[in-house]
């Protein structure tokens, strides 16, 4: 679809996943010669799957993670341990097929898709696909973030991406992220979206000091009060405004995946807090896409919990991970393709010649 304006996302509708489905799914996990509901909150992973893709017979053999790179230009005011070269460098990383989520996708059988979408650089990544909005977002504790027109493009981008790969065959999608100081706008995004005190949840991101995590904290606070977003009544209009103001274009494309999961009936899969900020703005400014979501792990931010609970759920993994990328998202699939080989595979009660146990509450 085309976004021009902000109305284009306002008015994209969602439809509910088939919940038939998912209680086809029920049933068949029911029929396993086990104890009714024996592995938990794994079942019903497997069944949101299956009402998403409108089908008891699920099919997760084709999955990626889209990894949104760009830079944030909020990092001149030394609110990261690291200097903005270094989204550069991961990214090369990311197109030779070294980096971090490039490694664990490797045995997690996950495609890894990294998209430049404001890397401030000029270079072209072979192996990055080509989706630049701008070098980068401008300092949002001097001006806002992004234009309206550079916010709609990355959240179209994102929803173009998902489109293609669901065309492709994907199914399961994870969103994930590679950008020096995006911590620093995740953090002033969920504040603002949650209408949180930011000092309650800004952490050392990748490890700063004291004194970074200090200025870091006054930055925050400092910004959020100069948009004052809680004179914005209407939820669409704040959530656009939040993101275009403090967000990066990393947060922007991956609200466009989740949105574009929900589109398309493609089950999203959430790594940390990035991506879980991008998942609650997506849901404020197009209701429903909650319901395509997937929590992979609690991270480390104490935002990230907040966010989730916002959004009605719950993360499978705990592991207290920061490492970006998609990784924490990505560590979930050799858990979900376990889960899917034993509701594919496993005995029933008639093969034991059993009787079914029976559901007295």
């Amino acid at each position: 679809m085309t976004i021009t304006k902000k109305e284009d996302i306002f008015q994209i509708k969602i439809d509910k996943p088939v919940e038939k489905a998912a209680l086809s799914a029920k049933a068949a996990f029911n029929s396993i010669a086990k104890p009714l509901d024996g592995l938990g909150d794994f079942e019903e992973l497997i069944c949101d799957i299956a009402k998403v893709q409108g089908t008891e017979d699920i099919n997760i053999s084709k999955r990626a993670a889209i990894i949104m790179c760009a830079d944030n230009g909020i990092v001149e005011e030394g609110v990261s341990q690291s200097g903005k070269e270094i989204t550069l460098s991961v990214a090369r990383a990311l197109s030779n097929g070294i980096s971090s989520a490039c490694t664990l996708a490797g045995s997690a059988g996950v495609d890894v898709i990294p998209v430049d979408i404001g890397i401030d650089t000029d270079e072209k990544l072979e192996g990055v696909r080509n989706y630049k909005i701008a070098n980068g977002t401008k300092n949002f504790l001097k001006e806002p973030a992004m234009s309206e027109e550079e916010l709609c493009r990355a959240i179209e981008t994102g929803i173009t991406l998902t489109k293609e790969l669901s065309e492709q065959g994907y199914k399961l999608l994870v969103t994930g992220e590679m950008g020096i100081g995006n911590t620093t706008t995740s953090t002033a995004v969920i504040a603002a979206a949650l209408d949180i005190d930011s000092d309650e949840i800004t952490g050392r991101g990748a490890g700063i000091d004291d004194n970074g995590l200090s200025r870091k904290k006054e930055v925050i606070k400092k910004s959020l009060e100069k948009y004052r977003f809680d004179e914005i009544s209407d939820e669409k209009e704040r959530a656009f405004k939040i993101l275009q103001s403090v967000g990066g274009l990393d947060i922007a494309g991956m609200t466009g995946i989740v949105i574009g999961g929900a589109m398309y009936h493609v089950s999203i899969v959430l790594d940390g807090l990035i991506s879980s900020t991008a998942a609650v703005i997506a849901d404020m400014l197009v209701p429903g896409v909650r319901d395509y979501l997937i929590a992979s792990h609690a991270g480390r931010e104490k935002g990230n919990l907040m966010a989730l609970d916002k959004l009605g759920l719950k993360p499978y993994m705990n592991g207290s991970m920061a490492l970006g990328e998609g990784t924490g998202a990505i560590m979930l699939f050799p858990l979900i393709d376990t889960v899917c080989d034993f509701y594919k595979k496993a005995a029933r009660f008639e093969d034991y010649n059993m009787e079914e146990y029976k559901r007295y509450s």
